[in-house]
Order: C-alpha cells, then sequence, then structure tokens
C-alpha cells in the first residue's frame, strides 16, 4: 500500500488556501453628487445598529493625510462609498450616524483624517484593539477575518493612490469589503471579550480613543531623515535640517510626499558636499534624476542658508528630550532609576502574562519608564495610582498595575 504525503517522514502537509471574502451586496457606485449624498445620509439616518466606517489615504504619494474614499456601512443603509473630495465636509453623514456606535479598524490611522471632514464619533469599538486585548497572534484586518470567518481577505489595494480619479473597481471593491465585515467581526469579538472579562477594559479603552486627534509632532522633525547618522559635526547637520525644511516647503505646496522630491540619502549627500554653485551641485549623483534637477535653486538656497548659520545656531548630535533619557544610559547615570526599571518591567511582564495581555496594551511602556526614572515623592499605591491615571491610564490598568509598580519603586 503506497503512503501518502503526510505519512512521509519529513513531509508537512499544506492546509488548502482558505475561500475569498466576498462581497454580499452588489457594488454600489461612488457618491460624489449632491443628490446621492443627501440620499444615502436619509438612508443612514434610518438605518440601525452600530456603523462601520474606514478611510483610504494617499500615503507615499501625497503630503497630506487627508481621506479620498470614506466607506461607510449600517444595517438597514447598506454601503455607501463616499468620496470626501467632492464635498467641503461630511458634516451632513455625521448628523446621520447621530450618537450611533462607529465601528472602526485600527482607530487611530483613520480619525484623524476623518475630524478633518467633520466626521466625530461619540461611541466606537476599534476591532484592531479588541484583538490585542484578546492577545491574539495577529490583529490585522485579514487575520481577524480569518481567525473568525474562515477567510481570506487580500489587502493589495491598501498601499494604492487613492487620490486616483476615477478609482479602479477592483479598489473599490477591496474598499467595500472592508467595511461589509466590520460588523460581524465586531459582534463576534465583543462576544470573545465579555468570555474573557475584558469587555469592561475595552470600553474605557475605545472612550479613551474618542478623544484622540493624532499623535503628537515629535519637535525637529528633520532629525527623522534616514542615514542621519552618518552626518558627522553640527554644521553638516545643520544643512540637513535647511535641505529637509526647503524639501518638506515644496512637498507641501505640491502637495506630494517629501519622498518623491528628494530622497533621503539625496538630502544627506547635498549637506556632506555642501556645494555653493549650480555647477557644482549638478555634478553630484542626486542631480541624475529628473525630479530633483526642478529644484536646484532650492537646494543652492538652503545650503546657503545652512552655512550662514552662527554656531550657537546649529543644531546639536543629541536632540533636546523632554522625557527620561534612553534605558540603555541609565545603568550608569543613574543606577537606583535601573534597578526600579527592572523591577517595574518584571511585574508588568507578569500581571501581562497572568491576564494574557501583551505587555504594552496593560500599560505604556513610556509611562512605566517615566515612572521608574522619577517616581512619586511618596510611592505608594494611592500615589502611583494617581500619577498612572495623571498619565492617561485607563481605571482598569492602574487596578491591575498601581500595587505591584509601587512595590518595584520603593527605594
Amino acid at each position: 500500500m503506497s503512503s501518502s504525503a503526510s505519512d512521509t517522514p519529513g513531509s508537512e502537509e499544506v492546509a488548502p488556501p482558505l475561500p475569498r471574502l466576498q462581497l454580499r451586496d452588489p457594488l454600489p457606485p461612488v457618491i460624489d453628487t449632491v443628490d446621492d449624498y443627501v440620499n444615502y445620509c436619509a438612508r443612514v439616518s434610518l438605518g440601525s445598529g452600530p456603523v462601520a466606517l474606514d478611510a483610504e489615504r494617499a500615503s507615499g504619494y501625497r503630503y497630506s493625510q487627508r481621506a479620498y474614499l470614506v466607506q461607510v456601512r449600517r444595517d438597514g443603509s447598506g454601503t455607501g462609498l463616499v468620496d470626501p473630495i467632492a464635498f467641503d465636509d461630511l458634516t451632513d453623514l455625521d448628523e446621520a450616524i447621530g450618537d450611533a456606535e462607529w465601528i472602526l479598524h485600527a482607530a487611530t490611522q483613520d480619525l484623524p483624517c476623518l475630524a478633518e471632514i467633520g466626521l466625530r464619533p461619540t461611541a466606537l469599538f476599534d476591532t484592531e484593539l479588541a484583538g490585542r486585548l484578546l492577545n491574539l497572534p495577529r490583529v490585522g484586518l485579514a487575520s481577524l477575518v480569518e481567525h473568525y470567518l474562515g477567510l481570506s481577505l487580500a489587502k493589495e489595494h491598501s498601499a494604492a493612490d487613492w487620490s486616483t480619479r476615477p478609482l479602479p473597481e477592483p479598489w473599490l471593491e477591496y474598499a467595500a469589503l472592508d467595511v461589509e465585515v466590520l460588523i460581524e467581526l465586531r459582534n463576534l469579538i465583543e462576544a470573545d471579550l465579555e468570555k474573557s472579562g475584558k469587555r469592561e477594559w475595552a470600553a474605557q479603552d475605545f472612550e479613551a480613543l474618542l478623544s484622540f486627534t493624532g499623535a503628537p509632532q515629535r519637535e525637529e522633525r528633520w532629525r527623522r531623515t534616514s542615514g542621519i547618522h552618518r552626518a558627522r559635526g553640527r554644521r553638516t547637520l545643520g544643512l540637513v535640517r535647511a535641505i529637509w525644511e526647503a524639501r518638506d516647503r515644496i512637498a507641501e505646496q505640491r502637495d506630494t510626499t517629501p519622498g518623491r522630491i528628494l530622497p533621503d540619502a539625496s538630502i544627506l549627500e547635498i549637506a556632506r558636499e555642501a556645494p555653493r554653485d549650480a555647477s557644482s551641485l549638478r555634478q553630484l549623483s542626486v542631480m541624475r534624476s529628473r525630479g530633483p534637477r526642478r529644484f536646484v535653486q532650492e537646494w543652492l538656497d538652503a545650503v546657503e542658508e545652512g552655512l550662514a548659520l552662527e554656531e550657537d545656531e546649529l543644531p546639536h548630535s543629541t536632540p533636546h528630550r523632554d522625557g527620561p533619557p534612553p534605558p540603555r544610559a541609565w545603568a550608569d547615570k543613574h543606577p537606583e532609576a535601573a534597578a526600579r526599571l527592572a523591577a517595574a518591567r518584571e511585574a508588568v511582564t507578569r500581571i501581562a502574562e497572568e491576564n494574557d495581555l501583551p505587555a504594552e496594551n496593560l500599560i505604556s511602556p513610556g509611562l512605566v519608564r517615566a515612572l521608574a526614572w522619577e517616581p512619586p515623592s511618596t510611592p505608594d499605591v494611592a500615589h502611583v495610582g494617581d500619577a498612572l491615571a495623571e498619565a492617561g491610564a485607563r481605571p482598569w490598568q492602574v487596578e491591575l498595575v498601581a500595587t505591584d509598580l509601587a512595590a518595584a519603586l520603593q527605594p
């Protein structure tokens, strides 16, 4: 009798591919006229239950993070694919939704661009965040669809240029699928939250998201230039900053991603060579590309600006930090803080494992570092709990960690 592949030593049985998630309803047309928009808003206001929302941007193609397509779905209303570029704002849609719960996946990605066009939730459910609280191994939308529905969801258009007009039909189908599945996912995930005793934790985390307007902008964004560690000396750093700022102005004016104007590697090349005239600049390898050649004068002006800086105007190699220094330096500079941090991290890891949570969802690592570096003058449970709450920790987090963190922070 012949043996099957799975009986052969060393062989692995390959699972058959999952069936593909398909649209349940016909693909709706893009809503880009006033009449169609008004009609869909009326349908949303007459629908029932929560509202699934998503937004598509053009990251990597445009300077701004504006929404170029907004997908909406509600029971009784169907799916709407709204082109926000066609309207001044979407406040009518916001009024139609009213106080209904929003369902978003990875809410922090979409809330800022939705707020820009007048869409602001009064209640929400974030399927990605809920998946993290359930400690699922993967929490991308496609992974959740696979886990809960046993279906595959292709994400090949997630990085597309959604400012394209007209939008291709395959892209629109992809966009519609993203919201069509969210209501069902939300209900299945909520059932798991209830079973695990984490529904109230999720509710507190979701409540905190309602005031989210975007991650705080780091000062000195130019320091994120790729390869900046190769810039030697404060003068070269000053040139990098001047060229970066010139590129940023051009990119904003043209509404295109800065890397399409001038790659980061080219910023460093110009900064290192510091050409004084157009002829010297054009000899650089960066000028072989047509894009950078269009802005020769802008790059020369930036170099002149950087070279004209006084010594006290030049940036330092180490950026200013509002919080504690990197933990790797603590052992030498502040050994007591290093010991507190080690004890606090050990406590957080243990509590996270006991509650089947990722440590970063139990409590913010940055918050733990701040407490270890500068604990309350009286590091008892009450004062540690107050410090955690003041820094934004939710009540469920404070309840779980305050006692053990207070013990870790004792002198």
